[in-house]
């Protein structure tokens, strides 16, 4: 793959996107992962206004520390960002008081509340400053497992990254000299207290869910590792497989009407 040509494809495809939208630029959520520093950097690019937000829910140092670090040397490179820092801590825990205990003990349900709380945020700020909101997914996640959540960090108006997989998203990230304490992070999606990794919750590294999603042969001749990473993409990409289609709509027949 040719990266400098597709930087300047993905940077000129979003800044067309943005004027025939009739939008002033974009916003984003900087995680301080590598995902959504890339797409930072792409929008930045485009010279159109970009607005980053950094939107803590009990995160982890490291995790605010990287993502303010790459605001920094956005700002610093180009005079079209601008940044804000909302902490969502109390407006999380203000939901959790008023639910269940049995919802507010389900570790899954409130991560992805997290995420579905972020994902208003951006909006709400994005709505305000005429900007379009920038999803950060890339293909195994998107198109392959299913790794994001539903109505959070899958609620955006268009994706720069979602044709490249994750080895094109680090490769992308050299290129355009992200900071390394991003580059050198372990992919995370920032969503639970601890500091459990991507590939530690997927159970396989990303290159071997890159290889899994585009393997085509008839399972013969396989490892047993290789074996147990098709089944693990297989179980992600059929439980999640209701992110990646249309929402089920219910047709009346003619009869009915």
């Amino acid at each position: 793959m040719n990266y400098p040509k597709v930087i300047d494809h993905i940077s000129d495809w979003l800044k067309t996107y943005a004027l025939n939208a009739k939008c002033e630029g974009f916003i984003i959520g900087i995680s301080g992962g590598i995902d959504s520093a890339v797409t930072s950097t792409l929008c930045a690019r485009t010279g159109l206004k970009l607005i980053c937000l950094e939107m803590g829910i009990h995160q982890h140092p490291d995790e605010v520390n990287r993502g303010m670090e790459h605001i920094k040397w956005l700002e610093s490179n180009f005079e079209n960002v601008s940044h804000q820092r909302i902490n969502l801590t109390n407006t999380f825990e203000s939901m959790r008081l008023v639910l269940d205990d049995k919802t507010k003990k389900h570790g899954l349900s409130m991560a992805n509340t997290r995420a579905r709380i972020r994902m208003t945020t951006l909006y709400a700020v994005g709505q305000a400053n005429a900007c379009l909101v920038a999803g950060t997914g890339n293909k195994v996640e998107d198109f392959g497992v299913g790794f994001y959540t539903k109505y959070g960090d899958g609620g955006v108006d268009l994706s720069p990254i979602a044709d490249l997989y994750k080895s094109d998203v680090f490769a992308i990230a050299k290129e355009l000299d992200i900071v390394q304490s991003i580059q050198n992070a372990a992919p995370t999606d920032g969503l639970w207290k601890d500091e459990r990794t991507d590939e530690g919750q997927l159970g396989a590294t990303y290159p071997e869910l890159e290889w899994a999603m585009q393997y085509e042969g008839d399972g013969s001749g396989l490892t047993d590792r290789q074996k147990e990473v098709i089944e693990i993409y297989n179980s992600f990409h059929r439980a999640n497989k209701h992110k990646m289609v249309a929402i089920p709509v219910c047709e009346i027949p003619a009869e009915l009407k």
